[in-house]
């Protein structure tokens, strides 16, 4: 049997982060797989847990549980089946509602193959301060769904966000777990603690399923001779556009960072190729992280996530500005 955890939490939260700390402390003796689940179609976390030495399978372009979950269930069949993991981690869309997910993960068929144990939802308690997420039916039920807490992003708490969690956990933390912690420093022996939540989550009554049957379990990619492709999703009151470049494109550092910094959405994430190499954005609000590597990516791939209309065309061209090679 596979040890299995869900980690969840909202846009932003730092999930993908957490994964690649998890994943550098794990036994080396050990195989890991991933399942990553993303809003939007260019798969962005897939790129960013490449070389992390584990097994990934990647469900782009809305909930992992659309189609009476069969994208998940494929997914789940070929790293389970074919990969025989160790320990399974699965990383669902931050706008995703985690009753279907636990739902197929408890059923009869996966009982010989599933070990599930806790589920780890990451939040950001600042979080609790934007009533509009407070008020968000994902966001309330990925945290109550949780066996522990993950306050994260410590280092950017305020006195605000510090009371707001304490407020918080009077009313619903009951008997759980709260952990405190900075850039998803998770402690790993979290992972093996028993799931004992099971508490009886309502379907969302926003959920829907973007339009990630028409991509299926590959990440956006791009045809031969294509140099770049755009692509746009939404749901669950929220609108995505990614693009992904091929190899030969390189991006003006600075310009793209601005690009990314001023960006009028509350979502940037991608993996650029820059001249030095390769620079890792990720982007919730105004907290903004980026990291290089001297390493070139396979490809360019970056994704904004906005929870209004946004005029993704310009955009698009001042992005398109912004590269130092030639292209169409």
């Amino acid at each position: 049997m596979t040890k299995t955890n869900l980690i969840t939490g909202f846009l932003g939260s730092g999930k993908t982060t957490s994964i690649l700390h998890l994943l550098a402390n794990k036994d080396p003796d050990e195989k890991w797989a991933v399942l990553v689940n993303e809003f939007g179609e260019v798969g962005i976390d897939g790129a960013l847990l490449a070389d992390s030495g584990a097994l990934i399978k990647e469900i782009p372009g809305g909930c992992m549980c659309c189609v009476n979950g069969l994208p998940m269930q494929v997914g789940l069949n070929t790293l389970l089946r074919q990969g025989k993991p160790d320990r399974l981690l699965i990383e669902p869309t931050g706008l995703g509602h985690p009753k279907q997910i636990l739902d197929l993960l408890t059923a009869p068929v996966y009982e010989p193959w599933i070990d599930l144990r806790a589920t780890l939802c990451l939040l950001d308690p600042r979080q609790l301060l934007d009533e509009k997420s407070v008020q968000n039916d994902n966001f309330r039920d990925q945290l109550a769904a949780a066996d522990i807490i993950i306050a994260n992003k410590e280092d950017r708490a305020t006195p605000e966000s510090a009371a707001a969690l304490t407020l918080w956990w009077q009313h619903f933390g009951g008997d759980r777990q709260l952990q405190h912690t900075t850039q998803g420093a998770i402690d790993n022996a979290l992972l093996d603690l028993p799931r004992h939540n099971v508490a009886e989550l309502p379907a969302s009554a926003e959920h829907s399923h973007g339009r990630g049957e028409k991509q299926g379990l590959a990440a956006l990619s791009l045809p031969a001779h294509q140099r770049w492709r755009r692509s746009l999703n939404s749901g669950q009151g929220h609108h995505a556009c990614g693009w992904v470049f091929d190899a030969d494109t390189c991006f003006d550092t600075i310009g793209l960072l601005e690009w990314a910094r001023l960006a009028p959405v509350e979502r940037v994430k991608g993996v650029m190729r820059i001249p030095e190499g390769l620079v890792r954005v990720n982007r919730q609000g105004s907290d903004f992280h980026i990291e290089t590597q001297n390493v070139a990516p396979p490809d360019s791939r970056i994704e904004l996530i906005s929870a209004v209309n946004t005029d993704w065309n310009a955009l698009q061209s001042s992005l398109l500005k912004l590269r130092l090679t030639s292209g169409d």
